[in-house]
């Protein structure tokens, strides 16, 4: 089961969140790491996590036509 943490960004949408999630990579010739982000759509049916709560989602099957996650459990805040 595939996982990953982030950050909510977004919760305008009825049972459904925007996760933000942030990694490293490394530039293939200079080697400098640098950060970039990446968006995803879990599904968030009870509607209980606000922006800004770090929580952890895991793949699923398709919900829709860009919910592809699901939440597992919050994270430790920050």
């Amino acid at each position: 089961m595939r996982t990953k943490t982030g950050t909510v960004t977004s919760r305008k949408m009825n049972k459904t969140l925007v996760l933000t999630v942030h990694s490293y990579k490394t530039h293939p010739k200079y080697k400098k790491r640098y950060r970039v982000s990446k968006k995803f759509y879990a599904d968030n049916p009870e509607n209980k996590y606000e922006e800004g709560d770090k929580i952890t989602i895991y793949e699923t099957r398709p919900l829709s036509k860009l919910k592809r996650w699901s939440v597992v459990e919050p994270s430790a805040k920050s």
